[in-house]
């Protein structure tokens, strides 16, 4: 147990309570995969010199006030607490090791910390696998910080493989053609009229969606009850960057269009092979927005100033997407999914009903405190069928210590959904991983399902010119 200090390091903000209540205790999973082993990784040096210098909250808990405030209070950290080398058994083949890491990742996500030490431990997994010859992973408390926050840490903590001095590089997220800022008075006037419409639907419909609709059951959403402590099962697939942004430049749309789009396709595909009838139900998929105006990441000491554009923290919100239905055009056509894609989210930008949603929470928040919030947004996961987050890495290979990092994949555990799908883009990959509700989502064929959505899109947009735009 960590020995505590008198020190108190700062009010937990009104989402970190949220991610750690009653009703609802959200982790953070993310996975390096190395090129080499990590059996000389110098780790309780790199905790103690590097990991737990980078925030305060590293090096606190969570503790309650006399005046019933939820607070960080630091205390000595035993890294030994928060540091697990696994022991698998020796001898066995990659495939083995395979199956021996996909159980050991699924297991350690439904665990839940002990709130006596520091929300966070690393597991080191030093055999070989088919992805990697070692893997770390870090289990992280969302009441942290967001993934862009754990993402900054992460990053301070590497350099870049090739040249440790210069430094890593994002892709751009801003749009290849903006638009010109003189517009006429009819289109600024058609834009306010369209931009006040979806806010107030998005805003209602929200609403709507948080309190009182429910999505159908499907084979992707068992029910209104939550699956917080059912068995899950962690995987990833793999897709080529280059891939998608030949899509992307043959569609005219984004690389989210491209990524969406085939996400939402073979989540279709998925369900009505399991049941045809699901191909046209009513499902949503939860996005979890980061609501910084910034491109790319701050350095932490960035992160951590009070006027930062990117502060340290959970700046994030969450947005309705209803999940295109599968009908026969779509099934002979899959680039209709692409497009759909890119029509709702270009709809999405020109609405304010994700600020009025974290508007109403802060004032649910106020009034009837911060876990009726919690259960409020426990119900809103409980009734969409999927939640999806996406990450962007960098496009140079990172490395620990000198280990380079052959890989970099993430997921959410701890949650009520039965799915979460995880989006993180690095060097010349993107990958996307499923955690899934073991025992009711087939895993593989819903990565099977994915891969064929991948490969038809793909196939269907190399037939469209370059010069010709969708």
């Amino acid at each position: 147990m960590e020995h505590q200090k008198e020190e108190l390091a700062e009010p937990v903000s009104p989402v970190g309570q949220y991610f750690n209540s009653s009703v609802l205790c959200i982790y953070i999973i993310g996975v390096l995969e190395f090129e080499v082993p990590i059996d000389d990784l110098q780790t309780y040096a790199l905790l103690q010199d590097v990991f737990l210098p980078i925030n305060p909250r590293f090096s606190s808990i969570m503790v309650q006030d006399k005046n019933g405030e939820k607070q960080w209070k630091k205390v000595d950290v035993n890294l030994k607490d928060h540091v697990n080398i696994p022991i698998f058994p020796e001898g066995k083949t990659v495939e083995l090791h395979d199956k021996y890491f996909h159980d050991y990742l699924s297991s350690i996500a439904m665990e839940q910390l002990p709130q006596s030490r520091p929300l966070w431990e690393i597991h080191m997994i030093n055999y070989p696998t088919s992805d990697a010859c070692s893997t770390l992973i870090f289990k992280l408390h969302h009441a942290l910080g967001d993934g862009y926050s754990l993402m900054g840490a992460l990053l301070s903590c590497l350099h870049r493989a090739d040249d440790p001095f210069l430094p890593l590089s994002f892709p751009s997220l801003k749009q290849s053609k903006p638009e010109p800022s003189t517009k006429s008075f009819c289109r600024k006037l058609s834009y306010m009229l369209s931009s006040a419409f979806n806010t107030v639907s998005d805003f209602g419909w929200s609403v709507l969606k948080s309190s009182i609709i429910s999505d159908d059951r499907t084979p992707i959403r068992f029910g209104d009850d939550g699956a917080d402590f059912q068995p899950i099962s962690i995987s990833s697939i793999t897709f080529s960057i280059h891939h998608i942004k030949d899509i992307k430049s043959r569609l005219g749309v984004t690389i989210n269009d491209v990524i969406t789009g085939i996400v939402f396709y073979g989540t279709r595909l998925y369900m009505q092979d399991i049941d045809s009838k699901s191909k046209s139900s009513h499902s949503t998929a939860l996005v979890l927005l980061n609501t910084r105006n910034i491109e790319g990441y701050q350095s932490i000491n960035d992160m951590l100033n009070t006027k930062a554009k990117g502060p340290w923290g959970n700046k994030i919100t969450f947005l309705h997407v209803p999940i295109p239905k599968l009908n026969e055009t779509r099934t002979s056509t899959p680039l209709e999914f692409i497009r759909d894609s890119h029509n709702i989210i270009k709809r999405k930008k020109q609405s304010l009903g994700v600020v009025l949603t974290g508007t109403l929470l802060d004032i649910e928040g106020k009034l009837r405190g911060q876990e009726a919030v919690a259960k409020r947004i426990r119900g809103t996961l409980t009734k969409s069928s999927a939640v999806i987050s996406n990450l962007v890495g960098p496009v140079q290979q990172m490395a620990l210590a000198n280990h380079p990092v052959k890989g970099l994949y993430f997921t959410l555990a701890g949650g009520p959904e039965s799915l979460v799908i995880s989006i993180m883009s690095y060097m010349e990959v993107i990958k996307v991983t499923l955690k899934t509700e073991k025992d009711f989502i087939d895993e593989q064929k819903l990565k099977s399902c994915m891969q064929s959505a991948f490969e038809m899109i793909l196939q269907a947009a190399m037939e469209i010119p370059l010069e010709t735009k969708c």
